[in-house]
């Protein structure tokens, strides 16, 4: 039997008192049978005939809506989902039994009781791309390829259902909200909003697609008008606004919220101290008049490109470097030339920093990679994508050894690397989870038959294909590029390349900076003279600050980077470079 009551659209949080009160109704739809979810939406809520994933979110938790409780830690609830064609208002997709569920398989494993019940359906849009391929996928819409908070998508108000799988029946559950669309941040005296149409991009995607910068202006920008500034990228995730920097106090009003991956009481207070304290410093005598910009580009797989060129995502290595950069640096008054262009960023924003440097030499005059993504893919975080047979499993003959996914900085483990990708696949087939292991997928893979990426492991297996392996090593290994190239790369590099990563880093990205460091430290004509150091028992997101915890230092890039860059112009700079306009 199921009964189930309906809390009203507005209600974010369900509270336990709340679930006590709540009002039981008998469900429609038939009695008897398997249990299934009968899903749909009227005309009123969206007229139009829709592709997507639709997903079902079942939750124990009334802390927060369940679509914000799917993760890959302990803590997380349920999602079963299903790809979904041509749903027009008034139609129903059903959910059942045999769809594939995480963490748990099927709704026949479910145990009788209570649970709070929402649906959404993440909305795909069709694209007719520049290779022949024509492709549904989730478009970024200014949310940074968040399923849960994508303007446009649809979903329904929690509501409590009384389940019992032995006993089945039918659900039916109304989508009858859509998530309303993201406003742009403004534009401050220090902090500018670029956005861009690329031609390059639009023309591999089939229509208008854009890139975007937060630009952060150095003091003193306007009144010296003769100045020419070095360029500095931030390679990060997608961010509503430039990260890290606050204009104004920390609100005294705030309620504190506590970290747990800290065990830090009020962190959002810190981070706000910290973002003021980089505006102080910004503004402030003593700090390099420079320009600092996170790109901005969010696409139909991920909230960033990562950076490169891809068969998948498109040319968006060359649009950033040939399209976006002199763009800014006309505007903004940049010096547009290599030995006065860097990069920094860490994790994602690592692999990207030391990417475009490797794969765009001449275009920046060093890099810092922070905590970076797999550098080299014969440790992929603890894969060896080249000889290992299962990314699931330590290969064998009759031990099924899992391989760990997530620890903490004491080895303790939260994740295995089936279950974190068992939730991206429940998110989303074909690559289109907008999650991280999909992305590398989508970036480093080959264009499969079917117009998406080819995956370089059987989704549900584990099993690794070496041919697709083959293709990643040739042009996104860069540990292998390295070696590979050194002869040409080496002299452009000398000096140029620094990484830094946390000895306990919470995915083992560690162990690709030991294999890369191995390669540098015996380099010659030239040898590499850069730097690469490490964090004892720190985790994800090190930056090389030896002086405070993680949970600081992470929130002090630009400080931790740009006294570096600083020095790194006064030994490199060409004979007659500019090194003084901007020097105010």
């Amino acid at each position: 039997m199921i009964t189930m009551s309906r809390r009203g659209p507005g209600v974010a949080l369900l509270g336990a008192l709340g679930l006590l009160l709540s009002t039981h109704l008998a469900c429609n739809g038939a009695r008897g049978g398997a249990l299934r979810f009968d899903i749909g939406f009227g005309k009123d809520l969206c007229p139009e005939t829709l592709d997507g994933r639709l997903l079902l979110l079942l939750s124990t938790d009334p802390g927060q809506e369940p679509r914000f409780q799917i993760k890959d830690d302990p803590g997380t609830q349920l999602v079963f989902g299903i790809d979904v064609e041509g749903l027009a208002p008034g139609d129903e997709a059903s959910i059942d039994s045999d769809v594939l569920g995480y963490p748990v398989d099927s709704l026949s494993d479910l145990p009788a009781g209570d649970y709070i019940v929402q649906a959404l359906l993440h909305r795909y849009e069709t694209f007719h791309r520049a290779d022949g391929h024509t492709v549904k996928l989730p478009m970024d819409r200014g949310e940074g390829q968040q399923w849960n908070k994508a303007p446009g998508n649809l979903y329904s108000a929690p509501r409590t259902v009384t389940l019992d799988p032995a006993a089945g029946g039918a659900v039916q559950i109304q989508l009858d909200s859509v998530i309303p669309p993201i406003e742009p941040p403004p534009d401050t005296k220090y902090v500018r909003h670029e956005r861009i149409q690329s031609e390059l991009l639009t023309e591999f995607w089939g229509r208008p697609m854009h890139l975007g910068a937060h630009v952060l202006l150095p003091e003193g920008f306007d009144e010296h008008p003769e100045a020419r500034y070095p360029l500095i990228i931030n390679h990060d995730h997608f961010s509503h606004d430039f990260g890290g920097f606050r204009e104004e106090p920390p609100d005294p009003d705030l309620e504190p919220e506590y970290s747990e991956r800290f065990d830090w009481p009020g962190y959002n207070r810190t981070e706000q101290e910290h973002a003021y304290e980089f505006y102080t410093e910004w503004t402030g005598p003593d700090f390099p008049r420079m320009i600092i910009i996170e790109v901005q580009h969010p696409n139909p797989y991920y909230d960033d490109s990562y950076a490169v060129n891809s068969a998948n995502l498109g040319p968006y290595g060359d649009a950033i470097i040939h399209e976006l950069v002199p763009y800014i640096e006309k505007k903004y008054r940049g010096i547009g030339e290599g030995w006065a262009r860097f990069t920094y960023g860490g994790s994602t924003g690592g692999w990207e920093a030391l990417a475009v440097q490797v794969l765009y030499p001449d275009e920046f005059g060093g890099c810092f990679a922070a905590c970076p993504d797999p550098i080299d893919f014969r440790a992929f975080t603890v894969v060896n994508i080249y000889e290992d047979e299962n990314a699931y499993h330590v290969d064998s003959e009759w031990k099924k050894t899992p391989r760990p996914g997530h620890r903490d900085y004491l080895g303790h483990l939260s994740a295995t690397l089936e279950e974190m990708n068992r939730r991206e696949l429940v998110l989303g087939t074909r690559s289109r989870s907008g999650q991280q292991w999909d992305i590398w997928e989508a970036v480093y893979s080959p264009v499969g038959p079917d117009g998406y990426p080819r995956r370089i492991w059987n989704k549900r297996t584990g099993q690794i294909d070496h041919e697709v392996a083959e293709h990643w090593r040739e042009n996104y290994d860069l540990s292998h590029i390295l070696r590979r190239d050194w002869a040409t790369l080496g002299p452009k590099l000398e000096g140029k390349i620094h990484i830094y990563c946390g000895d306990m880093d919470n995915f083992y990205l560690n162990n690709a900076v030991y294999l890369v460091e191995d390669f540098l430290e015996k380099t010659e004509n030239p040898y590499y003279g850069g730097e690469i150091d490490y964090g004892d028992r720190a985790e994800h997101c090190w930056n090389g600050d030896h002086t405070r915890p993680n949970a600081t230092s992470r929130l002090r890039y630009n400080q931790m980077y740009v006294p570096k860059i600083l020095e790194r112009i006064r030994k490199a700079a060409p004979p007659g470079a500019d090194l003084t306009s901007w020097r105010y």
